[in-house]
């Protein structure tokens, strides 16, 4: 680090664009190591979500080592524009939001900004799901009454009165912690970091032990693919899916790497931390979902309700405690500090992180979480795939603009500035629009024949088909239209002086 960078935010404007929060991280503060990004990315992977990710794949037909190398293979993917987006956060030390402003303009910047948080506010409701579930599978045991609740939603809610009222309990304890602040939330995450690995191998001792002859019968579990176009069908959108899976991640990994000691740090920890673990945990839900089978006969892929089966109240009602509060800690961590920024973005004055958060939850619930993961069709093909087709042209234009465009030189000062270089037209960067709609265009036929909106016959079958590929779609399509497009834009690569004295690289 230049000892120079003594006052790093000195020079930056105060403007309704600059917040504490959103302001370029000084060197003092750049503390996180390999270990530390390799321990975050441990950290994430070890929730709920990835567990049922492995098994979704289980259930749609593949065997342990199909959807083994299906996911190792998507995180690996999904690996590279981590990397690359989390080069700025590390160099110049900014959030994701902040760094959109250079491609999409000052404006423009919401509007990825609002898709990766309206993305999280999905992530959120899922997880609320999950732990309000867990609760309803514990108090079921000792309240019978709970599970025959008459109704009050309607049938297309799909949704039974007792595990509403667990859900709205585990949320109003997420908003409480909202309420709280982010530091509450500490002891939780070590609470976490202690008990799923605990739980998710006992789990695999169970699996193993429950089946006669251990792994042998688990992992000789066929595939359910009678062809060849069979399994590629679903392998396809299955890889997408693993990538959209932290295609969320690959966007705003900036607001982690801003706090990196080097370039190096954050390269390394990531491709220590993402793929291996995502790999190991999703090996276990594989191994515990095939052995469902074998015991249950039937295939169960969401770990609560394979817990509930079990015979011992005591038992049962210990790891559904704990499966609420593991993710009620993941959800703050993961899925309120990154779209608080989001929205602080809108309006850096009005909106922190208490306000940014109970927006979030509120959308969680409008987003109808439990239909996302009452299936595995609807989990993958839905949900995963669904969202990445407009997230993968938001990463396809920032990567092509900071590398091809801009050769990874920044202005910091003017990304602050509302009238400044980035501001473009009215703060817009219509170039950037345009290539976002380019991208997005080609896989929403697709998208509509998957939620029945149309019919499949409405379109010609090669156009539906993209929606398979939806992100790799969007990615390429609108990071190669924004290059033509910007091609000829005059771009200013050299920092200016305050750039050069109070900005230091962390290569």
């Amino acid at each position: 680090m230049d000892a120079r960078n003594h006052d790093i935010n000195q020079n930056i404007p105060r403007s309704a664009l600059y917040s504490e929060d959103l302001a370029p991280v000084p060197a003092s503060r750049r503390t996180w190591n390999t270990w530390n990004y390799a321990s975050l990315w441990i950290s994430m992977s070890l929730c709920i979500p990835t567990y049922m990710l492995a098994s979704s794949l289980i259930e749609g037909g593949m065997n342990w080592w199909q959807a083994i190398l299906t996911i190792f293979a998507g995180n690996t993917v999904v690996l590279i524009p981590m990397i690359l987006n989390g080069h700025a956060g590390a160099k110049y030390g900014i959030p994701f939001p902040v760094f959109a402003r250079a491609s999409f303009g000052t404006k423009g910047a919401n509007i990825p900004a609002m898709l990766r948080a309206i993305v999280a506010c999905g992530w959120f409701g899922i997880q609320t799901w999950i732990g309000g579930f867990a609760l309803y599978q514990m108090l079921q045991l000792w309240i019978p009454g709970l599970a025959t609740l008459a109704p009050v939603f309607p049938a297309s809610f799909g949704l039974a009165t007792g595990p509403a009222i667990c859900f709205l309990l585990f949320w109003l304890l997420n908003m409480y912690i909202v309420y709280l602040g982010i530091e509450s939330i500490r002891k939780l995450l070590v609470f976490k970091a202690i008990f799923l690995p605990v739980a998710v191998l006992a789990l695999l001792y169970w699996a193993v032990t429950s089946v006669k002859g251990g792994l042998g019968p688990i992992l000789t579990q066929p595939s359910k693919f009678t062809s060849g176009a069979a399994f590629w069908a679903f392998f396809i959108p299955g890889l997408t899916g693993m990538v959209g899976f932290w295609a969320t991640l690959s966007l705003n990994i900036p607001d982690f790497t801003r706090y990196a000691v080097s370039q190096k740090a954050q390269i390394k920890g990531q491709a220590l931390g993402l793929p291996p673990s995502m790999t190991l945990f999703s090996f276990i839900g594989v191994v515990v979902t095939s052995a469902t089978n074998i015991v249950y006969g039937t295939t169960i892929w969401d770990p609560v309700v394979l817990a509930g089966k079990f015979d011992n109240k005591i038992l049962v009602s210990i790891a559904m405690i704990a499966v609420a509060i593991s993710t009620l800690a993941t959800n703050i961590a993961a899925n309120i500090i990154s779209p608080a920024n989001d929205f602080a973005n809108l309006a850096p004055e009005k909106i922190n992180f208490r306000r940014g958060g109970y927006i979030t939850g509120i959308i969680g619930i409008l987003i109808f979480p439990w239909k996302l993961v009452a299936d595995p069709t609807g989990y993958i093909f839905t949900w995963l795939v669904g969202y990445s087709s407009l997230l993968g042209p938001v990463g396809g234009i920032m990567i092509a603009d900071y590398y091809l465009i801009r050769k990874q030189q920044l202005l910091v000062d003017e990304l602050y500035d509302p009238q400044g270089t980035y501001s473009f037209s009215n703060g817009f960067n219509r170039y950037a629009m345009i290539a976002l709609l380019l991208g997005i265009i080609p896989n929403i036929p697709g998208f509509l024949t998957t939620i029945k909106f149309i019919s499949p016959d409405a379109v010609p079958g090669w156009i539906n088909q993209l929606y398979s590929y939806a992100w790799f779609v969007g990615f390429f399509v609108s990071g190669i239209s924004y290059y033509l497009i910007m091609r000829s834009y005059s771009i200013i690569t050299t920092p200016g002086k305050n750039n050069e004295v109070n900005y230091v690289t962390a290569d």
